[in-house]
């Protein structure tokens, strides 16, 4: 039997997997509202200034500030209503001095107005109808030039860089993009993950097990987590234990796809053919057979020529902490990100004690709450082959590499799902 493993700590691991990955180069358009999540492959720059005209941020009245210099509430300045500037026209009503024209929120304010009282801080003049003008006004609050108006490009200037390129893509950024008319972005094409379910003892997850059978429930999980991360999951069936068929179902996955995972066979077994299989795809194969994690230890670590491959333990809940730690960064690289473009980390305090041994990385499901004092962590226990202890949890803790133990009390890292 080969030696038990050369295992490397998950950050090392992890370095180590990513300098082997090539990122795509193969580029698409999409509607810029189809683009959540995508990375944009050039930079974006705007075509016009947002906005493209003066605009208010109250409801009231625009004037030229040096009208109001000086107002106050026992001396207000007088101003005279000539008009109205109706939301979606144009404020094409020149204002002399001494005038002020009503205008509401986000809308345009006349070019000979510099500034905008708000409405709270004036009165009217008597009792006149106030959709006849003229009429007046008295201010009681001066404006400086500028207040309560949004200039010209204020939000972004025509020529400007909105995203640079290897930007993945936000909401903010999609309503950015489409207030400037881009309708259309140029996106690094989605990776195609391949993954394959192993094992004479899987059967699909619409069969009903016979005794010593279990459902494939590693191969979905997996691909909800590679949508997650913007891959697109290639579902390649079960293949039994027979390491002919293991090499062909690989060989034909990795070939259509961009990555390649297999779950299960990655423990040490006489039945366990995994690493033979990534070590004969190509170069340079299998990187390490072993992390310091629990769980998840034997996890495999390859790569063919730029295309990661990973081969996942039996156990779904060490499988989808593996997929975590190797399987998204890996997605991520190959759309040319360098890091996890969304920092799903939080700080919680832990309401139990949680025991562990120097030297390796323990990760525990966690049920997380919020109190008056802040969120808190509970841990949830259970063996590595229970998915439930997942489906019930928000996160996991982190037990650092060289920790004992944590204790009820401490601030402990929480990685979200």
């Amino acid at each position: 039997m080969p030696e038990f493993f050369n295992v490397l700590p998950p950050d090392d691991a992890r370095a180590l997997l990513l300098q082997h990955v090539r990122s795509i180069q193969e580029t698409e358009l999409l509607p810029t509202f189809e683009g959540l999540g995508r990375v944009t492959a050039e930079e974006i720059r705007s075509a016009e200034a947002l906005p493209p005209f003066p605009r208010s941020t109250m409801d009231g009245y625009a004037v030229r500030a040096a009208d109001t210099f000086g107002a106050g509430d026992v001396l207000p300045a007088f101003l005279t209503v000539t008009g109205e500037v109706r939301m979606g026209t144009a404020a094409d009503m020149p204002l002399k001095t001494g005038e002020a024209v009503i205008v509401h929120t986000g809308g345009m304010i006349p070019d000979t107005a510099d500034a905008v009282v708000q409405i709270e801080h004036s009165q009217l003049v008597g009792t006149p109808n106030e959709s006849r003008f003229p009429y007046e006004i008295e201010v009681f609050r001066a404006v400086a030039p500028g207040q309560n108006v949004i200039q010209v490009g204020e939000d972004i200037a025509a020529g400007a860089t909105i995203l640079p390129a290897g930007t993945c893509l936000r909401p903010q950024d999609i309503g950015g993009l489409l207030a400037v008319g881009v309708s259309d972005v140029m996106a690094i094409r989605r990776p195609r993950v391949a993954i394959l379910a192993t094992g004479d003892e899987v059967v699909s997850p619409a069969s009903v097990p016979s005794p010593g059978q279990i459902r494939d429930i590693n191969s979905y999980s997996i691909g909800g987590l590679c949508i997650g991360a913007g891959g697109i999951p290639v579902f390649g069936g079960i293949v039994p234990d027979d390491i002919e068929s293991l090499r062909e179902a690989a060989a034909r996955a990795l070939a259509g796809a961009d990555m390649l995972v297999m779950s299960a066979g990655s423990s040490v077994s006489v039945r366990d053919m995994t690493v033979d299989v990534i070590a004969g795809l190509g170069r340079p194969g299998v990187l390490l057979h072993g992390v310091a994690t629990r769980p998840g230890k034997p996890t495999i670590v390859g790569a063919i020529d730029g295309k990661p491959v990973l081969g996942l333990p039996g156990n779904p809940v060490s499988a989808m902490i593996q997929f975590n730690m190797f399987g998204i960064p890996a997605i991520y690289r190959l759309q040319g990100l360098q890091q996890d473009p969304f920092h799903r980390k939080i700080s919680a305090r832990l309401t139990q004690n949680i025991a562990s041994e120097s030297g390796r990385e323990d990760y525990i499901p966690a049920h997380l709450d919020e109190t008056a004092e802040g969120i808190t962590a509970t841990p949830i226990f259970g063996k590595s082959n229970l998915i439930y202890t997942l489906v019930h949890a928000e996160g996991l803790i982190k037990v650092p590499l060289n920790h004992s133990g944590l204790m009820a009390g401490d601030m402990v890292e929480v990685q979200l799902f």
